[in-house]
């Protein structure tokens, strides 16, 4: 018999900047790309490859704040970068992004600088651009055209806050923050790894389909104030979420907008789902 669990979500975040630090919020616009304004912008090497916290832990320390008129970014030792949210013709930069290759629009000599002191490299701040098209493997999509802005596969990410606190009650010592797996919807209400039994979250006019559970890497183990890293939470997840397909370490389930653009989402939300 199938089994329905009623859900909450408890917290909304994005990230402005790829691999940057997120900002939590009370709602947020859906869009065909994900939730508004999520990895809009992305950091690069001269050669235009993009760079993350596993080549650049420091990126940890970089905040980012959303006003009505920029993209402020802060760390230690600098003033703030205000990037306008209405671009500015700077011209285009050639970057890759994973295995996708696309022109995307650069931020400037003054972001470029900014960037380059805070991560002590020569870097660029570029934006993704509107008419570009990037897709989710369809492998695991299916029928659906899912389309992504620099996030690294897929639009969404969600874990549930039981699957969190039975990883940290595995580690044991200071529990992990949810902040630590660049989670973008955290649910609660259901058994622990309840994002890997159901199929869809539902609420009125609003479908999110799960598609993929989500391999971790070594951002996971970067404090994300100090951008030190240690071996957990990949040592104790290695010890009982590895998983032949995909591939490596999971903890968390990729996730689709069926239905719901233009809608807000907000916390307190609830959400069906029926497991599989």
């Amino acid at each position: 018999m199938a089994v329905e669990h009623l859900l909450t979500l408890t917290s909304l975040t994005i990230y402005p900047v790829k691999s940057c630090r997120g900002i939590s919020l009370t709602e947020v616009e859906l869009t065909s790309r994900g939730l508004a304004w999520d990895r809009e912008w992305m950091v690069v090497d001269e050669n235009g490859r993009f760079l993350t916290q596993r080549e650049e832990p420091r990126m940890a320390l970089v905040s980012t704040e959303l006003t009505t008129e920029a993209l402020v970014l802060r760390t230690r030792d600098l003033p703030p970068l205000h990037v306008p949210l209405e671009h500015r013709p700077c011209g285009r930069r050639t970057v890759q992004v994973w295995r996708d290759t696309l022109d995307a629009l650069d931020e400037g000599t003054e972001a470029a600088a900014w960037i380059s002191r805070a991560l002590g490299r020569p870097l660029f701040l570029v934006r993704f651009p509107g008419e570009f098209r990037r897709l989710s493997n369809p492998e695991w999509t299916g029928d659906v055209e899912a389309e992504n802005r620099f996030s690294d596969a897929y639009p969404i990410l969600v874990i549930s806050e039981e699957s969190l606190a039975d990883l940290n009650r595995r580690m044991g010592g200071e529990p992990l923050p949810m902040e630590r797996f660049r989670t973008n919807l955290v649910i609660a209400g259901g058994p622990a790894y309840v994002e890997d039994l159901v199929p869809a979250l539902i609420a009125p006019g609003i479908e999110l389909r799960l598609v993929k559970p989500c391999t971790r890497c070594s951002i996971t183990a970067t404090h994300h104030l100090t951008g030190e890293v240690g071996v957990e939470p990949l040592k104790t997840l290695a010890g009982y979420r590895r998983s032949e397909r995909p591939s490596g370490v999971i903890f968390g389930q990729n996730a689709l907008l069926i239905r719901g653009a233009g809608m807000k989402l907000r916390l307190g939300t609830r959400l069906t789902a029926t497991a599989r």
